[in-house]
């Protein structure tokens, strides 16, 4: 990027200060001085963010799909953009990346004996999860009836389950009166019934030890099992999750048909006990690990470096598609640029002597399109700076294009979502730094809680609104070419993403030294 130098610009307006009041320090003098940072806001221009954007969101770089070729390009090109600045990583060295480990989680085969009877996948039983391949033979089982440990009533109390493989079933238990035992109303309960409840008892059979569960439920399995066939035989992911280092509750979906002959009374019975049955269970676990990456870059706080302000946009797309390239200018190349310009700004004023009071993080996340996983993944297990140092993220996804549904206002808008959340301070200062520089129209439209589009939930500010640190999502709304082919970047309007990035600036500019930390006043 091209490099603008206005140090000496700085000094003239230090020296002219320093004219009439000669006998302060060069100190004082530094500190009396009104920066202006319209001066670094300036080296945001719409030729820069046109130039990066043709190359970011070009057939070259294939869509940018998480985990693929064109992904890695991205990060490559995204590192190579800072070493050029001299913008340095808080990794250390070299080392821009954060790796994400991810899973595609594909559908396992599988065959099962019980009894010397043979059953089949997807006829009888489904396989929901498990870590690696397995061949098991089990001589005997634990029957923990619903499979419930809550407060009020546990199937797990004085019977030792760790090691072994337990059998549960659908629905809780009711006391004479129709109320269900755990909470003692009529109301269903996280244990009644349908998925949440077998996640739930997924859980329960895990933190009592268990290694496997197979649990009937005839209504989840008549509903998923033509599902998970179609994903098997189709060959095709379930979806990409994070991988977790934690190995996983082996855990069958069974009908009643299965169950009956692991233990005929099931339906019946209640009481917690040992089954003796023999099962041969043998498991093609088909799911592939994904090594994917963030891009971390920082430029260091002088005077306040441990609180930082997160600059954030997803770096990934959509990637091809029945042979056709997704090239995703607007979500998110527009963002993604848009930061690399803003840490040029920061850069400037660092040079010149005017860096930022607090610690600026440039990080650019993988996976926002596969479910906010690369936020996430930073956010929920390796933060690089902890949350509660963590003032403010400020997340920019799709700023270089206007809604066509936007029919009343002017041209220059942003829509803004989640400044008012959590702090009136963020949502103050937001406000104070548009009137002041860039007297855009900052439409509030999708803030409302209500807002049937959820757009507050759907993109990786909110992996940090979750965690109680203020936000603001920077969004220009959607239109006929989002997740399209047609995403290019011609389509772009540069003199609109030169005005919003700099928007994004001039509130990082404020958050980043102003005296005191903003104030995290509300609640979600």
């Amino acid at each position: 990027m091209k490099k603008i130098l206005i140090v000496n610009c700085i000094a003239f307006l230090i020296l002219s200060c320093g004219s009439s009041t000669q006998k302060k320090t060069n100190t004082q003098l530094a500190k009396e001085s009104i920066i202006d940072p319209t001066l670094f806001a300036e080296t945001i221009t719409s030729d820069e963010l046109k130039t990066m954007l043709y190359k970011y969101a070009s057939d070259e770089f294939e869509g940018r799909n998480t985990g693929e070729k064109g992904q890695k390009m991205a990060v490559e090109y995204l590192k190579e953009k800072y070493q050029s600045m001299a913008i340095s990583s808080p990794l250390g060295e070299d080392d821009y990346y954060q790796e994400v480990p991810l899973e595609k989680q594909k559908v396992a085969d599988a065959q099962l004996n019980v009894n010397g009877k043979k059953f089949e996948n997807f006829k009888q039983f489904i396989v929901m999860s498990v870590t690696k391949n397995e061949n098991i033979t089990l001589d005997d089982i634990i029957y923990v009836g619903y499979g419930i440990d809550d407060e009020n009533y546990s199937d797990y109390k004085n019977i030792d389950v760790k090691g072994k493989f337990v059998l549960a079933k659908t629905g809780e238990p009711k006391d004479l009166e129709g109320n269900f035992i755990t909470s003692g109303t009529t109301e269903e309960t996280i244990w009644s019934s349908g998925y949440k409840s077998l996640s739930n008892k997924i859980e329960a059979a895990k933190e009592n030890g268990a290694k496997g569960l197979l649990y009937m439920d005839n209504d989840l399995f008549t509903k998923y099992a033509p599902f998970y066939k179609r994903q098997l035989e189709s060959n095709v992911s379930k979806q990409l999750i994070i991988k977790s280092k934690d190995t996983k509750l082996i855990t069958l979906l069974i009908n009643k048909e299965l169950a009956q002959t692991i233990h005929n009374s099931i339906s019946e019975d209640t009481i917690s006990k040992k089954i003796k049955s023999t099962i041969n269970l043998e498991i093609e676990n088909r799911s592939e690990s994904i090594n994917s990456e963030n891009v971390l870059a920082y430029i260091k706080g002088s005077e306040k470096p441990d609180e930082v302000i997160v600059i954030s946009a997803h770096l990934d797309h959509e990637g091809i598609k029945d042979g056709k390239i997704y090239n995703g200018a607007d979500d998110d190349g527009s963002g993604t640029v848009a930061i690399l310009e803003i840490a040029q700004a920061f850069k400037e004023a660092k040079k010149a002597g005017y860096g930022p009071k607090r610690t600026i993080l440039f990080l650019h996340v993988t996976g926002e399109e596969k479910g906010l996983l690369g936020s996430k993944y930073y956010a929920d297990y390796n933060p690089i700076f902890p949350l509660e140092n963590t003032v403010a993220n400020l997340n920019i996804d799709m700023i270089g294009r206007t809604d066509p549904k936007r029919t009343i206002g002017t041209r220059n808008y942003i829509y803004l979502i989640g400044s008012d959340k959590l702090s009136t301070e963020l949502h103050n200062i937001s406000e104070e730094a548009n009137l002041k520089y860039t007297q855009m129209e900052l439409d509030y439209k999708f803030n409302d809680d209500n807002d049937p589009n959820r757009f507050y939930y759907r993109s990786d500010h909110y992996n940090f609104a979750k965690n109680n640190i203020p936000v603001i999502f920077y969004f220009n709304g959607t239109h006929d070419d989002y997740h399209q082919p047609s995403d290019t970047p011609d389509k772009i309007e540069y003199d609109l993403l030169e005005t919003r990035s700099r928007l994004v600036f001039y509130t990082a500019w404020e958050l980043a030294n102003r005296e005191n930390r903003i104030m995290v006043d509300k609640t979600q």
